[in-house]
């Protein structure tokens, strides 16, 4: 039990984990990071303005932004249904939301380095380059596999707990706890890192030497973002299966 108090404080005080200069907005008793949202809230017209775009006159046989949109939609349903199983279609929208806010996020990151943006007070950043963004993003996927697990199962989801044997009860417990942990200290370091070399390498040297930095940031930044929506699959689809 002490270990899974020490796992909940971890992942609770990790909230308050700062990376350089951060505004901030009083928005009645909560202090929020407004660097987060404002790029949050780019992130998402990207999604939603490209979205609106490509599919507003939808074609039989698709063509040009609806044909990307199309594939990508394909390759979402693919990597849900390898992980989940059979019963993958209710968590596509899920799994593709996670994995399209993760990677324009991401890519927002890696072509523009938001740092070197100045502003009076703090600095702006990707929403993911943010430790508050990744421990929520890993909290929802904790809730949606338990809601996956107890939805098909009830009550006994629970006793997978002391599968293959009651002894593994404290482990099993303690794993639920490390899944988020891992999943949100791997994506926000993967990012916060390719961030600061592209930051460092454009103050030093602003014309050629970053951009190979970039492109190679460009490749790490979809991979985190499949990375994540993959894992996030996987844990939904274990949570699913019988016990073995």
């Amino acid at each position: 039990m002490n270990a899974l108090s020490c796992s909940i404080n971890t992942l609770y005080n990790i909230s308050g984990v700062e990376v350089g200069q951060h505004f901030y907005w009083q928005i009645g008793g909560f202090q929020v990071h407004g660097q987060v949202l404002i790029t949050s809230w780019v992130v998402i017209a990207i999604l939603l303005g490209s979205a609106t775009i490509a599919v507003r006159n939808p074609q039989i046989i698709p063509t040009g932004g609806q044909n990307f949109f199309e594939y990508v939609l394909e390759f979402i349903r693919d990597v849900s249904k390898t992980q989940i199983g059979e019963e993958y279609g209710p968590w596509v929208p899920f799994i593709g939301t996670l994995f399209l806010f993760i990677f324009v996020s991401n890519w927002s990151g890696a072509l523009l380095p938001w740092k070197i943006i100045e502003l009076p007070h703090g600095e702006l950043a990707a929403p993911t380059n943010d430790i508050n963004t990744t421990v929520a993003l890993a909290l929802l996927t904790s809730v949606a596999y338990f809601y996956a697990g107890l939805t098909k199962k009830g009550l006994s989801y629970f006793g997978k707990y002391i599968q293959p044997t009651p002894i593994l009860l404290p482990i099993n417990i303690l794993e639920d706890f490390t899944k988020p942990l891992s999943l949100s200290f791997r994506l926000f370091g993967n990012i916060l890192a390719d961030e600061l070399v592209v930051v460092v390498l454009v103050s030093l040297v602003p014309l050629v030497v970053p951009i190979p930095v970039m492109f190679l940031g460009l490749f790490t930044s979809g991979i985190q973002a499949l990375i994540f929506a993959t894992l996030a699959a996987a844990y939904i689809g274990e949570s699913m299966e019988g016990h073995h």
